[in-house]
């Protein structure tokens, strides 16, 4: 599924489809992050939304939940809607990978019924990296449902009979990555979003 509004169905994947995989643990251990500044600045996707990758650390006190090998995205369209991540970057068997967090929807104070029944997860992507710039590909979900349907694949995980939620910890689910960062199926219908340094 290439995107037309990255921004619109980055969202409405992370909370109601099955476009991506879901975790509820992410992808990396304090062991696995290291400091960088591979993603720092603006970048801007093919729909001219913004992507602003900043280091919440920059000369000011880290919120609790953040820490120096952190980035805060924000995400803003060309209507001006905004989004903000935390996002983690690691390196696997000689790729990195990008762990996604919903930061804003834990910091907003406008809590309604609907919300309470919203658990942030984390999403992962695979991230190619160029002097410019920055191709990230989520592994699509049905791919995964379909492996594990065929029992082609062993991952802890729950399954609601519409939605699939990965609960192994981290090292699992590194070694289940790794496994399948060069196949093709594993994003072929995921989204992609291709970034270019603004």
């Amino acid at each position: 599924m290439k995107t037309k509004n990255f921004l619109f169905i980055l969202l409405v994947a992370l909370f109601f489809s099955g476009c991506v995989v879901y975790s509820f643990y992410p992808l990396y251990t304090e062991k696995d992050l290291f400091a960088n500044d591979i993603l720092t600045g603006t970048w801007v996707d093919n729909d001219s939304a913004e992507w602003k990758f900043e280091h919440p650390y920059n000369g000011k006190e880290l919120p609790e939940n953040m820490d120096s090998t952190s980035y805060v995205l924000r995400v803003k369209d060309k209507n001006n809607k905004e989004s903000e991540f935390r996002v983690h970057i690691i390196k696997l068997g000689g790729h990195y990978f990008l762990d996604f967090y919903l930061e804003d929807f834990l910091e907003n104070d406008e809590l309604d019924l609907a919300s309470f029944h919203i658990v942030p997860v984390h999403t992962f992507a695979k991230l190619k990296v160029t002097s410019n710039q920055l191709q990230i590909n989520w592994f699509d979900q049905d791919w995964l449902e379909k492996l594990i349907k065929e029992n082609k694949i062993r991952i802890h995980h729950e399954y609601n009979g519409d939605y699939i939620l990965l609960t192994a910890l981290p090292k699992e689910l590194q070694k289940f990555v790794i496994k399948y960062v060069d196949s093709e199926e594993a994003f072929k219908d995921g989204i992609e979003a291709d970034l270019t340094r603004k």
